[in-house]
């Protein structure tokens, strides 16, 4: 039996980057979870006995979306739902199971990086047939949708059995619980060289994985330890919690400070890496040696003609604009395409799909390639294995011999968080106005060359997106760069991205924030940091 239940919209339900996120209690309100899931139906067309993948990163109140997610598919007419044990399933594997499958699309249940637990945070992202986040089209109709919703429709059918594997019935669509890792490792598997990187485990090579008890826990410890080889323990912390265990969930040097002093203490094994809540981020450590996710882009192309699924070379290398220009240089140096986008994966969607690039990266500890359309960190992780297992060097020697070559991208990101949001706003709307004053003045002894609000102008479908982030680049290519993340559920967050090239391999072991001071207090100069927020340092350095 279907439901038609009547409701009143929420004003709330605009899709961000990733997106809609919220705290747990703004979901739990009547209907709010009902709203945007009808709101989704409603904007997109043709779906009527087509397959719907949904999964999560097993967050609180991952559990109860799911089941009224499937209900709702039911009722809508969807034929097929598939949706991980558990409830679990990282974000590049939904991904993946969406384009295996031909899924029509995917609900994906997560709050990526972000805190979970009953006050902390939960998110709804839609992901489309490529398997991709949907574009800003369909978001907009979402949230143009859910303003106005009057109605959803939902199946009288008992909860489904999440925990175990099979095939189920939910009204008349049939509800598969599958596997969350079997086909994901198996994707692995035909990407990278298991033979090599088993054979460097079994020679004594020692790694931790901190799986920061979210979603990569289960993958870890299959492919990690049971495929490859690894120590039993490689994968820490891998068991998926409710509450990721009290912990945020963000693979930075704040977050996972654990990891790091391991990394560079006396006894630091060969190799250390983490992933998010929800699988897609990756940070990457060698022994005393921090590999920043800008450097880690660069030197993953570089080298991915190592691994046999990238040994025909790469089509193209996408990077978000605030990600720093060290890819630019591999692209230019391999004579293949370079693209510059807004943040937020969906932009590199169309360019992996038109076949323009391979392998994409975000400052934000996002690097992914055309395997899926997503971003992985586990992928980033494995294929950091298998440069590793070939070239028979440490991190700390492929990084410097990287730089050696194509010179040193100095660059670290400053985030306030939780900033009152008008302010922040004040902020932005300031630095816009003075954009065309900048050029030519001096500014903590360097001269603007140019500033602009970054605008990015698809190069497959045309379309246009504007107010990207403010750039301000200074005379000898160090630039700043200003935006408002999408990613916080309280506040705004300003983040500040600083970054200058060093080619004098002689310069390439200053301390990062030494080798921006300059810069970092013309960015404060500039847009007025202390005066608009009030804040005199920085939340998190990166």
């Amino acid at each position: 039996m279907i439901s038609i239940v009547e409701t009143t919209p929420y004003d709330d339900q605009k899709p961000g980057t990733s997106g809609l996120r919220k705290k747990v209690p703004v979901f739990q309100q009547k209907n709010y979870v009902e709203n945007f899931i009808q709101s989704i139906f409603d904007s997109v067309a043709g779906y009527r006995g087509e397959t719907l993948v949904i999964g999560g990163d097993g967050r609180y109140f991952n559990r109860e979306a799911i089941q009224i997610a499937i209900k709702m598919a039911s009722a809508n007419g969807f034929g097929r739902v598939i949706v991980g044990r558990g409830g679990i399933l990282s974000t590049p594997a939904a991904s993946h199971l969406i384009r295996k499958n031909e899924a029509f699309g995917g609900i994906v249940l997560s709050a990526s990086h972000n805190p979970g637990g009953p006050n902390e945070d939960f998110g709804i992202k839609y992901n489309v047939g490529n398997g991709g986040p949907a574009p800003e089209k369909v978001t907009e109709a979402i949230y143009a949708r859910s303003r106005e919703i009057d109605r959803y429709a939902i199946a009288d059918v008992p909860d489904i059995d999440l925990d175990t594997v099979g095939s189920f019935s939910a009204g008349d669509m049939t509800v598969e619980v599958v596997d969350p890792v079997a086909d994901y490792a198996e994707l692995m598997e035909s990407l990278f060289d298991f033979d090599a990187i088993r054979a460097m485990f079994a020679s004594g090579f020692r790694m931790v994985f901190d799986a920061m008890h979210a979603v990569t826990g289960p993958y870890a410890v299959e492919i990690l330890e049971r495929r490859l080889g690894a120590a039993q323990g490689t994968a820490r912390n891998a068991d998926p919690l409710p509450d990721f265990g009290g912990h945020h969930p963000d693979p930075n040097l704040v977050h996972a400070r654990d990891l790091f002093d391991l990394m560079m203490s006396y006894d630091a094994p060969d190799f250390g890496a983490a992933s998010d809540g929800d699988g897609d981020r990756n940070l990457v450590i060698g022994r005393g040696m921090f590999v920043t996710p800008s450097d880690s882009l660069a030197m993953l192309a570089a080298n991915a003609h190592l691994a046999p699924g990238y040994s025909d070379g790469l089509k193209g290398i996408a990077r978000s604009m605030p990600t720093s220009a060290a890819a630019d240089r591999v692209a230019e140096k391999l004579g293949i395409g370079i693209y510059e986008t807004p943040t937020g994966w969906k932009f590199f969607g169309n360019l992996l799909d038109a076949g323009l690039a391979t392998i994409c990266g975000e400052e934000s500890a996002g690097t992914g390639s055309d395997h899926v359309r997503e971003k992985d960190g586990l992928w980033a992780v494995l294929l950091w294995l298998n440069i590793l297992a070939v070239r028979k060097e440490s991190v700390a020697e492929i990084v410097r011999g990287h730089w050696k070559t194509y010179g040193r991208n100095y660059y670290s990101r400053h985030d306030y968080e939780g900033v009152e949001t008008d302010a922040a706003n004040r902020l932005m709307d300031a630095l816009r106005t003075a954009l065309p004053n900048l050029p030519g003045r001096t500014v903590a002894g360097l001269t603007v060359e140019a500033a602009d609000d970054f605008a990015y102008h698809d190069p497959v479908d045309g379309s246009v997106s504007e107010k990207q982030g403010v750039r301000v680049l200074f005379t000898g290519g160090s630039r700043v760069v200003f935006r408002l993340s999408g990613t916080g559920t309280s506040g705004a967050t300003l983040r500040v991205y600083i970054e200058r090239y060093e080619p004098d391999a002689d310069r390439h072991d200053i301390e990062t924030q030494e080798a921006l001071a300059d810069l970092i207090a013309a960015a404060d100069e500039i847009a007025g940091i202390k005066k608009h927020t009030g804040r005199s340092a920085p939340s998190v350095i990166t």
